[in-house]
């Protein structure tokens, strides 16, 4: 019942749908599917031999605070000993730094395979890829040539410190304090929660990217600055230590701290007051990979409910006459609930390699309607990819029934984990209101126009046997216009009616999404004539029929308004 590394998923996405090996990304042209397949293979083996044995590991050990150091789970060590001497956490680092300097879009898939084996582990290097990719950016050059090999190769691991006690997602509200000192330094005092990956010892160091006010910032997230603060100096321990691991719902394997900095030495990077811009630097990267996680763990836990279908007997089918019990699959509803999952999952994963290959675009071409296109899509991809991955294992979980309620199966667990990817890097209502708030009004509203046009350019595809396919987009592609005119509409009249809908409008665009990676995985699909092709159609259809007239639903509801949404005084409730 072990997880699997789903290679012919992935290859089919890579080659047959997005068709990387074409493309005029630079670094493509070397993504033939022999070069691919190899890693991917290798991925997988690491992914199912030695990360997934210890996932039920790190759920049941967890991590503890003793004597100051946070010890991490039996087997974690040799795992990310394993993890960093292949190479893997370095595959898309630049070669000056020590990496391989591939796309990102196949360090996107190798992640996948990680992800869904053991979540808690692969967030040590995941929080890690986001500090470099914060230093490459806004780093002087002294700090790219510190810390850069470093990170890449996870010899030392990063940290992302943003939330406070009193605050969350309005980082203008945080109190930490940075002092400027006579060489060139920065004295950081405050306290941060919720820092995944605060402390371990698996790693010689950590780098501390830290969100902290300095003298003449001003009022609010303008007065902000972005410092580097490790974890030790030259050998010699910085005043930052953890003050606590948080007992959490899931991801046990993975420290959440809270930290404590008193008068640490760090250093600034980018410029003074300029922190949130440094910060945000990484997120798309950051906020695609929350949505990789959300379907990655759907992905494990269908997985454990296919396996559990085949074999579990229970009644019979309604066709099937009397006879010995036979296996839940026979059943309509387990098959449900099962084309339900993976439905999702494979255009969740299409979807999340289109927008990989969207970032490879951007950096790698300077493409800025990649970029634009990106930027719109990353609050819908973090958003409902999570909503729904959690939604999906849930849903596998319901197949085991009693079963996946017992702590001896794995399914409990994968609900568990699966949780966290809806709240942090910006819980879902956020990302919803970064939708309609924010990126629907961008640039004069040309991302959006931009890949209305897409869809309406993947709709007119007459080639036999796409009508079925283009014409449920196509409707649904509407129902998103509708929408977002209604927006546009009452944005300024009565901003309320429209924000009450920002998180129905997130999930109507989430369909139109993967409605979009079902047109293109079915016209790739009609090109193959073998079993893989008839079962992609089959699911298409499924997405198509059972699950995109959701759409009708959700402009149903904003269109509603917020009467109901705002009718009664907070006293009321």
């Amino acid at each position: 019942m072990g997880y699997r590394a789903p290679l012919g998923e992935i290859d089919f996405v890579l080659h047959r749908v997005l068709k990387v090996q074409d493309s005029a990304v630079p670094g493509y042209a070397d993504l033939d599917p022999g070069f691919t397949g190899a890693i991917l293979a290798e991925a997988g083996k690491l992914a199912e031999e030695v990360l997934a044995p210890l996932n039920a590991v790190g759920d049941r050990e967890g991590c503890k605070l003793e004597g100051g150091k946070v010890r991490v789970p039996g087997g974690f060590q040799a795992a990310f000993d394993a993890l960093r001497q292949g190479g893997w956490t370095a595959i898309d680092c630049d070669t000056d730094h020590g990496g391989q300097g591939l796309p990102y879009v196949l360090h996107t898939a190798v992640n996948e395979t990680f992800v869904s084996a053991n979540m808690a582990l692969q967030m040590y290097q995941g929080l890690t890829h986001g500090a470099y990719s914060a230093l490459r950016a806004h780093g002087t050059e002294a700090q790219k040539a510190l810390y850069l090999p470093k990170l890449a190769t996870c010899e030392w691991t990063g940290t992302m410190n943003l939330t406070e006690p009193h605050c969350g997602t309005d980082l203008g509200l945080i109190r930490t304090r940075a002092e400027p000192q006579d060489d060139g330094s920065y004295s950081i005092t405050g306290t941060k929660i919720f820092i995944s990956a605060g402390d371990h010892e698996m790693a010689e160091n950590i780098i501390h990217l830290v969100l902290a006010k300095a003298p003449g910032g001003g009022e609010g997230t303008k007065g902000i600055s972005l410092f580097v603060v490790p974890k030790y100096i030259d050998g010699v321990r910085n005043a930052v230590a953890p003050g606590k691991v948080e007992e959490k719902m899931g991801i046990h394997g993975s420290p959440t701290c809270v930290m404590n900095f008193d008068g640490a030495k760090g250093w600034l990077v980018g410029d003074l007051h300029k922190g949130m811009r440094a910060m945000f630097t990484m997120m798309n990267e950051a906020r695609l990979g929350v949505a990789l996680q959300g379907y990655a763990q759907a992905e494990a836990a269908h997985q454990a409910s296919v396996t559990y279908a085949k074999e579990r007997l229970q009644g019979r089918g309604v066709t099937s006459g009397p006879g010995a019990p036979e296996p839940l699959i026979v059943h309509p509803d387990i098959r449900r609930m099962l084309m339900d999952q993976r439905a999702f999952i494979e255009a969740a994963r299409a979807l999340t390699y289109w927008g990989a290959s969207l970032i490879d675009r951007a950096h790698r071409q300077g493409d800025r309607e990649a970029d634009a296109l990106v930027s719109l899509l990353i609050p819908v991809m973090k958003g409902f990819l999570t909503d729904k991955g959690f939604e999906t294992t849930v849903t596998a979980q319901q197949v085991w029934g009693g079963h996946g309620y017992i702590e001896d199966n794995p399914v409990s667990q994968y609900v568990r984990d699966a949780r966290i990817a809806m709240i942090y890097e910006g819980a879902n209502g956020v990302q919803a209101l970064d939708l309609v708030g924010r990126k629907l009004a961008a640039e004069g509203g040309k991302p959006v126009m931009a890949f209305f046009e897409l869809v309406k350019a993947e709709c007119r595809d007459e080639t036999p046997g796409m009508a079925e396919f283009t014409g449920p987009l196509k409707q649904a592609s509407k129902q998103m216009q509708q929408a977002a005119m209604y927006f546009l509409d009452r944005a300024m009249k009565a901003p309320e009616d429209a924000l009450a809908g920002a998180t129905d409008f997130l999930h109507l665009a989430g369909h139109v999404c993967l409605g979009l990676m079902w047109v293109r995985m079915a016209r790739a699909a009609l090109e193959m004539d073998d079993a893989f092709g008839r079962a992609k159609l089959v699911t298409a259809r499924h997405y198509m029929t059972r699950i995109l007239p959701a759409c009708a639903l959700h402009l149903a509801r904003i269109e509603a308004g917020g009467s109901t949404v705002m009718g009664l005084a907070a006293e009321e409730f």
